[in-house]
């Protein structure tokens, strides 16, 4: 039994995100989320596995990213 593919172009990501480095583990760690139970932010097969609608999340704008703020080495 052949799944269906879905294709979801990487320029569009990397525009989004700035670098592939950042959407590996953006969509890793929603991918994770998802898996944990997160509810879907996309319209996506329910079959699709949760790396897959990561990246459609992200490619819809749909997932962000909080950056921190750097730690001064007095507060450590």
């Amino acid at each position: 039994m052949a799944g269906s593919a879905v294709y979801i172009p990487i320029e569009p990501l990397l525009e989004k995100v700035g670098s592939i480095y950042k959407l590996v583990i953006i969509a890793a760690r929603r991918a994770l989320e998802l898996n944990d139970g997160a509810p879907r932010l996309v319209d996506a097969d329910a079959k699709a596995k949760p790396s897959t609608v990561a990246l459609a999340e992200i490619a819809a704008g749909k997932v962000s990213v909080k950056l921190r703020e750097k730690r001064k080495k007095d507060e450590l």
